[in-house]
């Protein structure tokens, strides 16, 4: 077992908040340096201090992931303050969306979504994967999606989109990494508790439900990280953490005709912004 996260230099995106917090104190407590990026500077900070209150080291980047000259401009700093390449990147930055039918979605969703959640991983793997090759040390990459990205949930189009796109792009590294010693991961949960789902591209109806669902059986931010560190040193490339989500993904893939008409089915009850089912 390889243990790329044991003192990893890393850099963490969306690392203000929610699981990016988790993965950035995990590998701080793991012996690593973290370079903690997110929009929100000032979130950013607050996982630092919180990193160097445990004695850690880790700095805080203002970036917007959408914008590869900010990912680029986030890969020199880190490159600067860790003084070598980072060792492992987690493209974790995403937001929430979903409430509306394909067609009644404004564009601007699709736009946004995709640019922070589907871009923003392009843009972290098209920035930092040369410098790893380069680096010729290993290392890793880990990519958030999501169980979205196989459930195609109803209603939350714009999102399954850019988390399958993940999946997608995750698995296509991979192939290409192969044998260079830089491993790829995939984290595809489900609900897990985190401030995701006050996101202004999801409909009060379906943010209500989802937080339901998430604080009666989702899993906790750090224990996602932990369990998602852990295989990707295992050298894993999918990690689906929750049991719902591996029944689901087998399902799927077992009787996808039916299962979607199941998902169409459900998808009724999802309230919409009034509160309303469908």
């Amino acid at each position: 077992m390889t243990r790329h996260t044991k003192h990893a230099d890393a850099v963490v995106t969306g690392a203000g908040s929610g699981i990016g917090r988790a993965f950035a104190r995990e590998l701080a407590r793991r012996g690593g340096r973290v370079v903690c990026a997110d929009l929100d500077e000032t979130a950013a900070k607050e996982t630092v201090a919180a990193i160097h209150a445990a004695g850690g080291e880790a700095l805080a980047v203002a970036c917007d992931v959408a914008d590869v000259a900010q990912v680029q401009a986030l890969h020199d700093t880190a490159v600067d303050w860790l003084d070598r390449a980072p060792r492992l990147v987690v493209n974790n930055a995403g937001i929430g969306a979903g409430g509306k039918v394909v067609g009644e979605a404004p564009l601007s969703d699709w736009q946004r979504t995709l640019g922070v959640n589907l871009w923003g991983v392009i843009n972290g793997c098209h920035v930092f994967v040369p410098t790893l090759r380069q680096a010729g040390r290993g290392g890793g990459v880990i990519n958030v999606a999501s169980a979205a990205g196989f459930t195609a949930a109803p209603r939350m189009a714009a999102y399954n989109v850019s988390k399958a796109g993940v999946v997608s792009l995750s698995e296509t590294l991979a192939a290409e990494l192969a044998g260079t010693g830089i491993a790829v991961t995939v984290l595809c949960p489900t609900f897990v508790r985190t401030n995701i789902f006050d996101g202004e591209l999801i409909d009060p109806g379906a943010a209500g439900m989802a937080r339901r669902i998430a604080r009666i059986a989702g899993f906790s931010a750090d224990r996602v990280a932990r369990t998602t560190l852990d295989a990707h040193d295992k050298g894993r490339l999918y990690v689906v953490p929750q049991l719902d989500a591996q029944l689901l993904w087998r399902t799927k893939r077992l009787l996808p005709a039916p299962y979607t008409r199941a998902a169409g089915l459900l998808g009724r009850f999802v309230p919409d912004e009034e509160g309303a089912s469908r």
